[in-house]
Parts: structure tokens; sequence; C-alpha cells
């Protein structure tokens, strides 16, 4: 089906390069967006959980590093 869609001048630019960069077309971009939110959270990637290095304190909760403490403990 067709359907006619007014799309502001900057964010149509900022659409046909991310399609370009894509290798895809406005249409398929469009396409793909209209999925992904008629989907939910189905079409949407998970992010990964970032870990960070854990430090052991005597203190939890609390722990006062200095750069040099820090750069002791990543880099042993």
């Amino acid at each position: 089906m067709r359907t006619p869609v007014d799309i502001p001048d900057p964010i149509y630019r900022h659409l046909k390069s991310a399609a370009a960069l894509r290798g895809c077309s406005v249409k398929d971009l469009v396409l793909h967006g209209v999925k992904a939110e008629l989907e939910g959270t189905k079409g949407r990637r998970k992010r990964e959980a970032i870990k960070l290095p854990v430090v052991d304190s005597e203190r939890p909760g609390w722990l006062q590093l200095t750069n040099r403490g820090i750069n002791e403990i990543l880099f042993p």
C-alpha cells in the first residue's frame, strides 16, 4: 500500500545518508524502522553488560584509590 508521509528536509537528508551507509534504499530503511517499532523490543539488539574490574576491599562500598593505586590494580 502506498501512503504519503511528510518528512522534514533535515530528517530526510539524514535518513537518505543512513540508508546509503547501510547499502539499502530509503524505503527499505523506513520499512525496517516501522517493523521494529511495531514488534517492540523483539527487533532491538540487546546490549551486553559491561564488565568492570572488581576490586576487593576490606570495607565494601568504600574505597579510596589514587591513580597510582588504580594502575597497580589494573596492571600488576
